[in-house]
């Protein structure tokens, strides 16, 4: 594996965390003191990640470091395959009902389509 698909694969876990928390790349460039630019060149692996920069990621997006480096052995493509993208946008779509009774009822029909009651 190159330097390159370690990149795009860290970008890549950076916007699975940020779709995941419901942040747009404008508020995730806020949170660590950058352009969105640059926010997305990071995300798309154009831009290499520091260190230090990717400590204050971590921080803003509440988890540890190495979460960006997990699946990296296991990882072929770079790209989200299409049920990955469809969990991360129910997730992110679920952290913006406002309304707990909602994601109570939607978190239930959630079990009961999935047979787990």
């Amino acid at each position: 594996m190159s330097p390159k698909d370690v990149d795009r694969h860290v970008g890549m876990r950076v916007r699975e965390r940020r779709i995941m928390l419901g942040l747009t790349q404008q508020q995730l460039a806020d949170l660590i003191g950058v352009t969105y630019q640059q926010a997305h060149k990071y995300e798309r692996g154009i831009n290499r990640i520091s260190a230090g920069r990717l400590y204050g990621i971590s921080k803003a997006l509440g988890v540890p470091v190495s979460y960006f480096f997990d699946g990296l052995e296991d990882h072929n493509d770079n790209e989200l395959a299409p049920r990955q993208r469809m969990c991360l946008e129910v997730a992110r779509n679920f952290s913006m009902i406002p309304d707990q009774r909602h994601q109570e009822a939607l978190s239930r029909l959630a079990r009961a389509l999935a047979g787990e009651q």
